[in-house]
Formats: structure tokens, sequence, C-alpha cells
């Protein structure tokens, strides 16, 4: 069964094909296998609202099973942004290192004990005969004062993950799958993948 994974952002394709490495009758394609698709514009007020949106364009263009992702980091001290607009935090053009710095920089004056944030994903699947499923998984934590560690991308170096002393970038691909919202988001997702594998079958 393919599903595409609605996606250009190969970090996060290599994560899901390593959650669902033991669904052998799987097979997950990124959108980069399908020339032409389209960039899907994210106007969704909610994670949940975007994630569809892409899942159910790359649907329609590609004709097979989609899956879509919309994540980010809601920092209270913040008013709950960067939030839905995660990836174009401070404007169109910027890096990763660039949003974590500006992350870093507004967040300056908060002292330690009001620093907590969280990273929240919704995970979409969209069939081509119109079923439609969401997930969300939370994962909950508090701004650093500085980047630690060189693994993962986005915000990762500056998310200290709670009950730990670690930031994401500071942990294994392993460690992050147990504990990450796209984790907790996904492993919902693997039932709905199964019964549509399933389905399928018969």
């Amino acid at each position: 069964m393919i599903v595409v994974v609605a996606s250009r952002n190969e970090n996060k394709i290599r994560e899901i094909r390593n959650k669902y490495s033991k669904l052998e009758d799987m097979e997950f394609l990124g959108i980069g296998d399908f020339p032409g698709c389209p960039e899907v514009d994210e106007t969704g007020s909610t994670f949940s609202e975007n994630a569809l949106l892409k899942a159910r364009e790359i649907c329609s263009f590609t004709g097979e099973i989609s899956l879509a992702d919309d994540s980010g980091l809601v920092v209270d001290a913040l008013n709950g942004e960067p939030g839905v607009f995660s990836a174009r935090f401070g404007g169109e053009g910027l890096s990763d290192h660039d949003r974590t710095d500006l992350l870093l920089e507004r967040m300056s004056s908060v002292p330690a004990g009001g620093r907590s944030a969280r990273f929240k994903c919704s995970i979409a699947i969209v069939h081509p005969d119109g079923r439609e499923y969401s997930t969300e998984g939370i994962c909950e934590g508090l701004i650093s004062f500085e980047k630690k560690g060189t693994k993962g991308f986005g915000y990762d170096p500056v998310f200290v993950v709670n009950g730990t002393e670690l930031t994401m970038a500071e942990m294994d691909m392993d460690q992050k799958n147990r504990i990450s919202h796209r984790a907790e988001a996904l492993k919902k997702a693997e039932s709905i993948l199964k019964e549509l594998l399933y389905g399928n079958r018969n």
C-alpha cells in the first residue's frame, strides 16, 4: 500500500518512515516522488485544519492515500506564538537557525519559571474514496536559554522535554520517537493505517 507523505521536508519524511519501519506492507513516498505536486496554502487557523488541507489536496493530486501533518511550537509567554506560523515565524526566508535565534531573543527577559511550552502535532489521513481521519499529539516542555544539540530540526535545539534535561536536538531518533508530539500522533495514526491496509486486502 502506498502512502504519500504530504511534505517536502526530508527530515520529517525520514522520521515518519522510521516510526513505521515495521509496517512492511506500506511504502511511504514523499511528494517529491510525484512531479508537479502543488504547493498547499496553509490557511487553516489550527494545526488540524492545515493538516487536512494538505492531505486532501495531495490525495486528490496523486490518487493515493495521503498522510499530512501540521505541527508547531506553542509558547505560553508569547501568548501561544509561534503556533500555526512556526515554520514562518519572523517572516519568509528565515532558516531554522534564524527562527530559533529570534525565539530566544523574544524570550530573553522571561525567567526560568515562565518558559513553559509544548509541541503540538496533528496528523490527517485522507483516502481517495473520501474517508478522512485525524489524530493529535502533544509534548510538554520548556524553552531553554541557549541552543543545545545538533540532532533534529526546527525548534528542537531550544525545547527541553519535561522530565528530562535534554533538548529534542540532544536525543537520538529512538528517544525522540518515544516521546515527541509527532510520535504520539503517528502512534495513534498507526491503527488507522492498519485498518486501511486490512480493508484493502478484503
